[in-house]
């Protein structure tokens, strides 16, 4: 694989929580191809067709752990056990609808359990940079036409949303309070920055609710694909453009600690911002076959209908801009949903990552 890291991951110890789930078990492949050696913490996966269960990148891990990140005693346990040097906290309750029907659970997860992560890394030495993923969701979303800057304000109206915004001011928190960039060196040696992303989509995602796992169920089936908000407008990137970018910002904090632990954006040109029946559209041009419905429904739970993320500070500060176009994005999302039976999954991920940095 092209490192377009110099080798800054080959053996370096990583922690990866949430690997088990579909930006997890990406960001496991292209670190395990570059010679980290990975520690995953996470549930079990959603299904066993998901990304992780395919690819069999659990089998390459150094551990690859089932552990629920709300119990804070035992994320210091592993931490303690298996001295991380880099963590890239992803684990999550991270759907919109779902947070409904479990508000509760959802803000002990992102919230409780990010702060658990962060207790972790404070208790330890090891870790000298930690990156923790929230969302695009996580600003007090008024539906504006230009994209959320990172000093925007935090907010959410849905439980999923608040909860993410919940977990920005905490992790904003620890950060002025045990990890700040003022001490390094004298009271701590950890970087920690929170980093957001768009609506991420790729192969091997399988979670309900979610427009492209929905689109590959219906075409499977043959059944006709229901469309629930075709005009919500949304920030659509491949999984790979996010997870470059905190890779790119990990390896920056590891070099200059004290210059890059904040808040970043990591998403599409403003171009890839498309309705979700455009993106639809797009899959069934993919495939050959299907068909949409609209089945908006006036009563329906809220779902912000316009969200844009601003990403001039990650362009301009680390040199880091997405790779893909909307139409290249769907292609290569397509492209995994029309081999995975067929092929070895892993190999066929680390073909779309290498696709991707050339």
């Amino acid at each position: 694989m092209i490192d377009v890291f110099n080798n800054f991951y080959k053996g370096k110890r990583v922690l990866v929580t949430g690997h088990t789930g579909f930006k997890g078990s990406w960001l496991s492949i292209w670190l395990h191809e570059l010679g980290a050696e990975i520690v995953g913490v996470a549930l079990d996966p959603f299904t066993e067709r998901d990304n992780f269960v395919l690819s069999g990148i659990g089998k390459k891990m150094v551990a690859d752990i089932r552990a629920d990140i709300r119990d804070g005693q035992k994320m210091k346990e592993i931490f303690a056990l298996y001295q991380p040097e880099i963590v890239f906290h992803l684990a999550a309750q991270p759907l919109v609808r779902l947070s409904y029907e479990q508000p509760v659970e959802t803000y002990e997860t992102n919230v409780m359990g990010t702060i658990n992560i962060m207790e972790a890394i404070r208790a330890i030495k090891s870790v000298k940079v930690g990156v923790m993923v929230t969302t695009d969701k996580c600003y007090d979303n008024n539906e504006q036409l230009e994209g959320y800057v990172e000093t925007d304000p935090f907010g959410g109206y849905d439980p999923y949303s608040s909860s993410k915004g919940a977990c920005e001011i905490a992790i904003q928190s620890w950060r002025h309070s045990f990890f700040n960039p003022a001490d390094y060196g004298n009271r701590h040696t950890v970087s920690l920055a929170s980093v957001r992303a768009g609506n991420v989509i790729g192969g091997g995602d399988w979670a309900k609710d979610r427009l492209i796992p929905d689109c590959i169920r219906a075409l499977e089936a043959t059944k006709v694909i229901d469309i629930r908000s075709p005009k919500a407008i949304r920030p659509w990137e491949h999984v790979l453009e996010p997870l470059s970018g905190y890779m790119f910002l990990a390896q920056k904090m590891w070099d200059d600690p004290t210059s890059y632990c904040e808040g970043w954006n990591f998403g599409p040109e403003a171009e890839s911002v498309l309705t979700v029946w455009e993106v639809a559209t797009a899959i069934i041009e993919n495939f050959g076959f299907g068909e949409l419905k609209d089945v908006s429904n006036s009563n329906a739970l809220h779902e912000a209908m316009l969200l844009m993320l601003n990403i001039n500070k990650a362009k301009t500060r680390l040199g880091w801009k997405p790779k893909l176009n909307a139409k290249e994005c769907i292609v290569l999302t397509s492209d995994w949903y029309k081999r995975y039976k067929t092929e070895n999954v892993y190999n066929l991920c680390v073909e779309e990552i290498n696709k991707f940095i050339e």
